[in-house]
């Protein structure tokens, strides 16, 4: 069970470097063809083209006027297509596989956890943490309420995810170096803090963990309650305390799992049965 744990850390941190390089030389190679330099290769595509939050802030001008909002592309409303069809299967699994600012934050987190050992990411005290994380709906709220109505993408200029990408071009606003560096700032202390208090995108998908079909389940028959669980989730979800997890701050890492935390195996999986009528099936064999 060790071993295959290991190995499904090993495929999530491949998959998170790959996109966080696509996305990386997606932007150089747009940045080259603006200075007149032709690259073959991802030619034409931009930061707002691959990102699937350009399809949710431009839904509303879509839809009543036909077009798209600006610097938007039709790629990004494909791309919200794909990422909500498979959120409502495993739940935001694009925010903790493939969001290449919530992979950067993580990365800047093995500093502080290094640093700070066991009080990394418990530095927030847990009412004001639970307060804090509605933040990110005021944001959601705010940004496509805005956009809407000003027909610009408002957000690039706070954007920390935008910032990152782009901060060698000239087109970021000192407002967005601000953001990205008081993320990294943070992440230096709480694990991924945009994405817990102020990402927009992951505050929409994180809805789905409510109604996704497969679903982080914990057995209780089974369970030894050693915390282990909610020692390991990083968006700080008690897992020990329910035998479900709907907690719409989960982005599916997998981390507090049979297979890579927990010691018990089949006590914490991503399943879309009861892990009871598992281990039923398991004991009449």
């Amino acid at each position: 069970m060790k071993r295959r744990g290991e190995s499904a850390k090993r495929i999530r941190l491949t998959v998170q470097i790959l996109f966080f390089v696509v996305v990386a030389s997606t932007t150089v190679v747009h940045a080259l063809g603006e200075m007149g330099i032709s690259v073959p290769v991802l030619a034409g595509a931009s930061l707002h083209a691959i990102c699937p939050f350009g399809g949710v802030v431009t839904l509303y001008r879509l839809i009543t006027e036909g077009a798209y909002v600006q610097k938007i592309h039709e790629s990004a409303v494909w791309l919200l297509g794909i990422v909500m069809i498979s959120t409502v299967l495993v739940g935001p699994a694009f925010c903790g596989w493939v969001c290449p600012f919530g992979s950067f934050q993580e990365w800047i987190g093995t500093i502080g956890k290094r640093l700070f050992k066991r009080r990394y990411n418990r530095f927030v005290p847990p009412r004001l943490d639970r307060v804090l994380r509605y933040l990110r709906y005021v944001v959601l709220i705010w940004v496509v309420v805005m956009t809407a109505t000003t027909a610009t993408l408002i957000f690039s200029a706070y954007d920390p995810y935008y910032a990152l990408f782009n901060f060698y071009t000239g087109e970021v606003a000192v407002t967005g170096y601000v953001s990205l560096g008081l993320v990294m700032v943070l992440s230096l202390f709480v694990e991924r803090p945009f994405c817990k208090y102020a990402c927009p995108y992951g505050a929409l998908l994180g809805t789905a963990n409510l109604f996704r079909i497969f679903r982080l389940r914990r057995n209780a028959s089974t369970c030894i309650d050693c915390k282990a669980c909610d020692t390991s989730c990083p968006m700080n979800i008690r897992v020990s305390t329910v035998s479900v997890v709907r907690d719409h701050q989960c982005n599916v890492c997998l981390k507090c799992t049979s297979e890579q935390s927990c010691p018990i195996p089949h006590t914490v999986e991503l399943n879309s049965t009861r892990l009871e009528d598992v281990a039923t099936r398991e004991a009449r064999q």
